[in-house]
């Protein structure tokens, strides 16, 4: 897969303790890079990368922490990055925006001039989030050449490290003097709403719910109506891996801005969600509480992939069906067997995407 690209390749992966990121070190595991996390403590207890046990080497540092960064990528010499530390809650960022704003403002700065100094760092695949966009609460998909903005602090904040990475790419890494001036491909990577196993991250949908049934618990779903572009994590995955292949191959004109989420039809409510949980899991108990004082988020947001589809040749494999459905079963298995099928359900994910003809997993 990825013209075993990745295989022996030196890799860093800032973020690798949280959900996304743990995901993706699997993966590069399975690809046999040479990967090298950077990131603060595990977020929660249990946590996705300690029940992984990947062999992979782990450093545990701030990214706003400049000079540990630099000495770490002239130490492990990476060819390419992966950037998803962040803070990554909506309601998070409301109590704590300075601190939001410092990881995802000034981290997105630190590793970009850490990949800048290091000498050998040839692509950056910067993971920002679909709400970097000015969301007017419309019926049709953000493109990439829409409006960025933000109305939250966490919204800001993506929407700020799209602008960094825009500029960084104007400034430094500029595709017109690529292999003359320098030798680096940036790009930046818009993902939906993500779910699957191994996240108990707070204020997040489907780990709230989880937490909840495991001690027989009714959850409370706080705003039942809410649209997003729900994927489990493996998709926008199988996309930020073909766009740094194509940027390791030096096809400069990927590097840009890319929207990864599900088709049109898995647009649906948290309600809808909720009840697709249960239907996997009927031992899922809700109530709905909607409080109007609590702080604003957004209601409808869908993204546009057309670009991705036609350029990366990159699609969706799993309906919301089978996301919801592969989702749960992570925690079933978790909570009632204490077994991890993270890495079962990436070859079960590969499996199907070879089933439909998507083109990175030809083997």
């Amino acid at each position: 897969m990825y013209d075993n690209i990745y295989q022996k390749r030196n890799v860093i992966v800032t973020g690798h303790t949280g959900f996304k990121g743990s995901w993706l070190a699997l993966w590069l595991s399975q690809l046999g890079a040479n990967t090298t996390g950077y990131s603060l403590h595990p977020p929660t207890k249990p946590n996705h990368i300690q029940l992984l046990n990947i062999n992979m080497n782990s450093i545990i540092g701030d990214i706003c922490d400049i000079e540990k960064l630099k000495q770490v990528f002239q130490e492990q010499k990476p060819e390419i990055v992966f950037h998803l530390a962040a803070q990554s809650i909506v309601r998070q960022s409301y109590s704590d925006p300075i601190e939001t704003f410092t990881s995802n403002v000034l981290g997105t700065v630190n590793v970009l001039e850490a990949a800048r100094a290091s000498g050998t760092v040839r692509a950056i695949v910067n993971i920002t989030s679909d709400k970097c966009y000015d969301n007017r609460e419309w019926h049709w998909g953000y493109r990439e050449i829409d409006k960025i903005g933000g109305y939250d602090p966490y919204s800001a904040s993506k929407g700020c490290s799209e602008i960094i990475t825009s500029c960084w790419r104007n400034s430094f890494f500029n595709p017109k003097d690529y292999q003359t001036k320098h030798q680096t491909l940036l790009a930046s990577a818009r993902a939906g709403n993500v779910i699957g196993g191994g996240d108990w991250a707070h204020d997040r949908l489907i780990p709230d719910i989880m937490r909840a049934v495991s001690q027989s618990k009714k959850v409370t779903i706080r705003n039942p109506r809410a649209i997003r572009p729900w994927q489990h994590v493996l998709e926008p995955l199988s996309g930020y891996l073909i766009l740094g292949q194509k940027l390791l191959d030096g096809r400069k004109e990927f590097a840009d801005a890319w929207n990864f989420g599900p088709s049109e039809t898995e647009n649906i409510s948290v309600g809808e969600i909720v009840r697709q949980v249960k239907r996997f899991w009927p031992k899922v108990e809700y109530e709905i509480h909607q409080d109007v004082n609590q702080p604003h988020e957004a209601h409808l947001l869908i993204l546009d992939c057309s670009k991705a589809r036609t350029k990366l040749n990159w699609r969706p494999v799993w309906n919301g069906q089978t996301t919801v459905g592969n989702t749960v079963q992570w925690y079933k298995n978790y909570y009632e067997s204490q077994s991890i099928i993270s890495a079962e359900q990436i070859k079960k994910y590969i499996a199907d995407a070879q089933s439909i003809n998507v083109a990175w997993a030809e083997e």
